[in-house]
């Protein structure tokens, strides 16, 4: 929830306001010394962002009202603030999203979601999910050793049938394989309600550590409007 609480507050902060987004930086790479995190570890999991960072430098070249020259480029204003926006601010987003998920299980992470009331039955789909995805990735791979044994090697888009057919397998035998799961669940007594140890309380300890970076956000984020 502070993570998120940091991303909504860096999303509200105008990109006019750099030297707020130089302090969300610094918080977000103290936030992972913290969490012991490797920094090399941190950015390389961030390379999901390329694709819209290549879609963000193409749009100041694109779009109406006040133009300016940077040596022999014409650039649009207003699409290059939209372009600086969405590349610092996504970039705090998948940062904050790479902390998150590096330094918090994913069994935490899913009791999380259901303490912030998303639905039930969301969060068991994605337990499931959690659970079971390494199954069906065991089987896909038997069924590549399987093909390969017989003499298969996919070469071109000759083989994109086998491919296809295989695929579909896949999917018949993930749905039967569900299918006995839920009758397995049902015949011990499953209610629509996955059972759970019971939580305890978290100190304030605990709230005054996970309020730290929201809460500097917040600061920050006030300081740029009362500044300016």
């Amino acid at each position: 929830m502070a993570v998120l609480t940091f991303i909504i507050i860096a999303a509200s902060t105008p990109i006019t306001q750099w030297q707020a987004f130089i302090a969300y930086f610094v918080a977000i790479f103290l936030v992972s010394l913290i969490a012991k995190i490797p920094t090399p570890t941190l950015l390389k999991r961030s390379l999901i962002e390329i694709p819209f960072i290549l879609f963000a430098i193409l749009m100041p070249f694109f779009g109406t009202g006040e133009r300016f020259e940077v040596g022999p480029l014409n650039l649009y204003r207003e699409s290059l603030l939209a372009a600086a926006g969405i590349v610092a601010k996504g970039t705090l987003g998948v940062l904050s999203a790479v902390i998150l998920s590096t330094s918090t299980t994913a069994r935490e992470l899913l009791r999380g979601l259901e303490k912030l009331h998303l639905p039930k039955l969301m969060v068991q789909i994605a337990a499931f999910m959690l659970r079971y995805v390494n199954v069906i990735s065991d089987e896909m791979e038997r069924m590549k050793v399987a093909r390969e044994s017989r003499g298969f090697i996919a070469t071109g888009l000759k083989d994109w049938k086998v491919i296809a057919i295989a695929a579909s397998a896949l999917f018949i035998r993930s749905y039967e394989r569900g299918e006995r799961v839920h009758l397995a669940m049902l015949s011990r007594g499953y209610s629509g309600v996955l059972p759970h140890d019971q939580s305890e309380g978290a100190s304030f300890k605990i709230w005054l550590k996970g309020l730290a970076l929201p809460l500097f956000a917040l600061s920050i984020l006030i300081s740029t409007f009362v500044i300016g």
